[in-house]
This record gives structure tokens, C-alpha cells and sequence, in this order.
């Protein structure tokens, strides 16, 4: 059998063995300093960096060129993320253009596809197209969806289309007993359209509270098809709007005020489009705070600054239209429950003139601080180049704001 025996360790590899692992010491430091990663929310100890970079004298031209390359882009980087920030923050998040949410701004236009012939089996046809409409998605309680469909040929002609059976059914959470169905009328109307409206609150689904599943099936063209819509039902209404909408001149913008009388407190989300005289769509106001019960007031904001920039300016009076809302229910599922809505204009403001509107940015102490940590970075990687190279010439910043560190 072999044996293994342990050979002394000779002073010289004790030696040798200190030296790598100093090495390594070093080479962790100048990583840890290396501005090309991503730096900590806070400033690291001082002690991380007693070490300092390596000397310049030390690296080759190639080695300089990159590096005063890569601090050259930090520089470059951090500029631009103050500078973006500070103009993406000049107006809160309860205010912003119109143009930044284009896909909220007409929240009850009817949902409209177009989709080759699907069959029981998950084939489909692409030589019919069935045409959906469905006029809403969500649902508060007392409202009703409106559903169409029809068939037509690759070259839009009208296919002849026959209802054969439509149900609806809410769609269940695992291990919740199921929910009843109810049968829907679709009935052709004058042209090539089957056509039917839903009102869950009038049915056995009156207190369902989720997704409920609409399935009908047809026959076309001598196939058999089936379509599905889908719809977000709340079977009670958690707040009821009550009294007049008014306007008035806040601290920092336009005020449109709607009393709202609460029945369960909570937390309400709550958003009205604001369009200019003309009916161009201008801003998307919002409301995201916690209601106490009994009478309140949801406050909808047109930033002053945002109608001072606009270029060109909105055309006054300004208009509130198509406002919708919510109490979220958190650590629940469904996690809302829906306010009605309240279609086409609700408040046309008295305002003529942006005189007496202010115009300054907004300020919050969120803002303040990331501005400066912003501004910390960009200030310390300016020093990072100009001590690499005093002869760098460093670009000038190209945006700041009063008061905060430069």
C-alpha cells in the first residue's frame, strides 16, 4: 500500500505564498475602484481606497488611452442621467403630458379584433376572419358589455354566420367552487353582425367578483368556431360620486375636485384625461391616495408648469372627460373593486388665461434627493477624469438646477 507523508514547508515558499496573496489584496482594491461599475447607493469606507489606483507610470499608452476612454464615458453617463432626470421630474406622476400614456387615453373605446376562424381543436382557418367587438373590458357593478362578431373572406366579403351556443361563466380561483353560467341571447342584427349585451348584476352572476368568460361558439363557412371575451366584473361599488365637480388655482397647478362619498376606506386610484379646447388630448391626471369614509374629495391636478411648456399651448378652456377608478384591495384577488365610470366630459374649466397659473417645477423630497445623489455622480466622475488627466479637457455640464450640488 502506498503511503502519503507530509513534506516540511521550506521559509521560502512561506514567502512566496505571502507575496501572491498580497497580490490578490491588491488586485480586489484597484476592482473595487474601478469607476466602470456600477457605484453603491452610499459612498464606500475611505479605507477601501488607501491603496489608490496604480501609478500612471506604470501602464502603457494603450492602457491609458482605454482608460481615460472608459472615465471619459462615466462622465458622459452620469451627465446624462442627471440631466434626464431632472426634465423627465419637472411635473409630479399625478400629471404628465398627454403624450406619454397614449394607450390610456380613450379607456372606452370598444375593443375590436380580427382573427383567423379558430376551431374546438385549436386549428384554424385563414381563409375566414372572424371579427370581434366587445365595447368594455372592465365592469363595475350596474354596467353592462356590449359583444358582435362576424365572418368574413380573405377579400372582406361577408360570410354567412350562425350563433349556435354562447354562455357565460366566472372564471374561478383554484380550489373555489364554481360559478354559474347563464346563457347570453346573440341575435343578428340588420347587416352581417350577431350582437348581444351582458348585464351581470342582473343574473345569477350578480355577485361574482373576477374574470368572467364569455364562450361562444358559431358555425361559418361549413366549419364549426368558437370565439371568447372576457371581461373584469365587481359586484359592488366600494364609493359613489355625489355633488358637483368644481375648479380652483392650487399652489402648483389646475384643480378639478370630484366628491366622492365613500362607503369602504382604503386606498383609491383614480384617473381623468384633461383635453384642451380644440379636443386635443393634453394630460393624464391621476389620484393615488387613502379615503377615510363618508364624504371626500378626489383632487385631480393639471401641473401649472406642464401648461406653461407646452408648446404649442393648449387651447383654454381645458376639458375633464372619461374618468374611471378603483379601491385597490392589497394582498387580494381580485385586487380591485371598480367605481362606475363617468363617460364624456365632466368638468369644462372656467380658466381662460394661464396669468394666474403657476409656473414653477415640481418638488417633492423624492425629487430633491435623487437630484442630488444624481449630481454626487456626476461631480465624482468629472474629479475621477481630471485626476487621471489634469489635461483632460472636461465637457460642460449640460443641464442644472439651483440649489443643488453641482
Amino acid at each position: 500500500m502506498k503511503r502519503w507523508s507530509i513534506r516540511p514547508i521550506s521559509l521560502r515558499q512561506v514567502w512566496l505564498a505571502l507575496v501572491v496573496a498580497a497580490a490578490l489584496v491588491v488586485g480586489l482594491f484597484w476592482h473595487l475602484d474601478d469607476p466602470a461599475l456600477p457605484r453603491a447607493a452610499s459612498p464606500p469606507p475611505a479605507g477601501l481606497h488607501f491603496l489608490g489606483p496604480v501609478p500612471a507610470m506604470h501602464a502603457t499608452g494603450e492602457d491609458r488611452t482605454a482608460r481615460r476612454r472608459q472615465l471619459a464615458e462615466q462622465v458622459r453617463l452620469t451627465g446624462h442621467t442627471y440631466c434626464s432626470y431632472l426634465q423627465q421630474s419637472r411635473y409630479p406622476h399625478t400629471s404628465r403630458p398627454a403624450a406619454q400614456h397614449p394607450d390610456q387615453l380613450y379607456p372606452n373605446q370598444p375593443v375590436r379584433e380580427s382573427t383567423p376562424l379558430r376551431g374546438d381543436g385549436g386549428d384554424s382557418d385563414p381563409a375566414v376572419l372572424v371579427q370581434t367587438m366587445q365595447s368594455r373590458v372592465y365592469l363595475a357593478a350596474g354596467e353592462t358589455v356590449a359583444f358582435s362578431l362576424r365572418a368574413v373572406d380573405a377579400h372582406g366579403a361577408a360570410v354567412p354566420l350562425v350563433v349556435t351556443r354562447a354562455l357565460a361563466q366566472g372564471m374561478a380561483v383554484q380550489g373555489a367552487r364554481p360559478a354559474p353560467r347563464v346563457t347570453l341571447a346573440f341575435s343578428r342584427d340588420d347587416g352581417d353582425d350577431w350582437r348581444a349585451t351582458f348585464a351581470p348584476h342582473g343574473g345569477a352572476l350578480a355577485g361574482f367578483h373576477g374574470t368572467i368568460r364569455s364562450e361562444v361558439r358559431f358555425a361559418a363557412a361549413g366549419r364549426a368556431g368558437v370565439v371568447l371575451f372576457d371581461v373584469i366584473y365587481s359586484p359592488e361599488l366600494p364609493a359613489m360620486w355625489t355633488g358637483a365637480p368644481r375648479e380652483a388655482i392650487g399652489p402648483d397647478s389646475l384643480e378639478f375636485t370630484l366628491p366622492l362619498d365613500v362607503r369602504m376606506p382604503g386606498r383609491y386610484v383614480v384617473s381623468g384625461r384633461i383635453d384642451d379646447a380644440l379636443g386635443r388630448p393634453f394630460a393624464l391626471a391621476s389620484f393615488n391616495e387613502r379615503l377615510g369614509q363618508g364624504t371626500q374629495a378626489v383632487v385631480l391636478r393639471v401641473h401649472g408648469k406642464l401648461l406653461h411648456d407646452a408648446d404649442p399651448g393648449p387651447a383654454l378652456p381645458l376639458v375633464l372627460r372619461d374618468v374611471e377608478g378603483y379601491l385597490l384591495r392589497e394582498n387580494a384577488d381580485p385586487d380591485r373593486l371598480l367605481l362606475a365610470r363617468r363617460e364624456g366630459p365632466v368638468l369644462v374649466s372656467r380658466t381662460l388665461s394661464l396669468a394666474g397659473v403657476p409656473d414653477h417645477a415640481w418638488q417633492s423630497e423624492e425629487r430633491s434627493r435623487y437630484l442630488a445623489e444624481y449630481a454626487k455622480d456626476r461631480m465624482a466622475a468629472r474629479e475621477r477624469l481630471a485626476a487621471f488627466d489634469p489635461a483632460a479637457t472636461l465637457p460642460p455640464a449640460r443641464c442644472s438646477e439651483p440649489g443643488l450640488v453641482q
